[in-house]
């Protein structure tokens, strides 16, 4: 510990007293504010106030630009970050390879996953993983956002994704596909659809992506047996959450189009019926689930075994 009158006199002939500053400066330019670079730290925003205070006095000129909305690097704190954040993040890597030595997975792993995909499929499986792995925290970020894993200082994401940033590795866990649902209650009432086009004649729950009008795009099972199918569709209820829109379904609202994660529950209970099972929808949802983490040279053990498992326990995909 160095105190407040050792750190003013000491500061200008012993720069390395200030390497936990420089430190809590590059997190602070990554999370442009106080409240959330203490945060990611773990400690108080106060204590990262201070930090900041005795760098700026030892430098001798201000690094931080601070307004009553946002906190900003300096001309001069922008350089101190740039030139340091690379150092830091070696010494991370390198006493992240240090650490797994020890040969059990271990400390704190935070990952990001889809809301629905995680409610469903990947919650219920977890204790498997932890009872495996007890020396693994596992820290569960539930968002459908799309978010920056190093500037929240996540390690891995599990998307329902195509493809991943050119910065990042992905892992393949699995192949979906997207379904339409219905209970058998709306379908006595309304009858079973044919074809596509029947669609407009009833109530559709769509996962809203533009401001266009909602459309759904089929194309036949077995190729061959009719062309690709545009279906404009209408219904009481748009929501950018699949659960939402399969709880709907089972609630008789209309017919819902959602990942076969969402509803595979339900179509094994048997309490949603699939429709139009010789057309495939296309063009809604993704129709591969990745594992996604930013590249580096190591690949700290708890997320690889993490990943793996995860290829596993995905791997007969989620078809009903």
């Amino acid at each position: 510990m160095v105190n407040n009158s050792a750190m003013k006199s000491t500061s200008h002939t012993n720069p390395e007293a200030l390497w936990s500053h420089l430190h809590w400066l590059v997190v602070l330019g990554e999370q442009g504010s106080y409240t959330g670079a203490a945060a990611r730290l773990g400690v108080s925003k106060a204590a990262m106030s201070q930090h900041i205070a005795e760098l700026e006095r030892a430098a001798g000129v201000p690094l931080v630009r601070r307004t009553t909305r946002s906190v900003g690097l300096t001309e001069a704190g922008r350089q101190l970050v740039d030139d340091t954040r690379g150092a830091f993040e070696r010494i991370a890597e390198s006493f992240a390879g240090v650490r797994d030595r020890a040969g059990v997975p271990h400390g704190r792993l935070r990952v990001t996953a889809p809301v629905a995909l995680a409610r469903q499929q990947l919650v219920p499986r977890l204790p498997a993983f932890l009872r495996a792995y007890p020396e693994v925290r596992l820290e569960l970020d539930l968002s459908d956002k799309l978010r920056s894993l190093t500037l929240e200082g996540l390690d891995l994401a599990i998307r329902h994704t195509a493809v991943a940033p050119d910065t990042h590795v992905a892992w393949l866990l699995c192949t979906t596909q997207s379904v339409l649902v219905a209970n058998r209650a709306y379908l006595r009432r309304t009858g079973m659809p044919q074809t596509p086009d029947d669609l407009r004649q009833h109530d559709c729950l769509h996962y809203p992506r533009t401001q266009e009008a909602p459309a759904w795009t089929f194309e036949p099972v077995v190729p061959g047996n009719s062309p690709r199918m545009t279906v404009p569709v209408t219904g009481p209820l748009a929501a950018n959450n699949s659960e939402a829109l399969r709880d709907a379904a089972l609630a008789g609202l209309g017919i819902a189009l959602v990942p076969d994660f969402s509803a595979q529950a339900a179509l094994q209970a048997g309490k949603l019926v699939a429709v139009l099972p010789d057309w495939r929808p296309v063009g809604t949802f993704s129709e591969t689930i990745h594992a996604i983490r930013p590249y580096s040279a190591h690949v700290p053990r708890a997320v690889a075994v993490f990943v793996e498992w995860l290829r596993e326990a995905f791997a007969p995909g989620f078809r009903a």
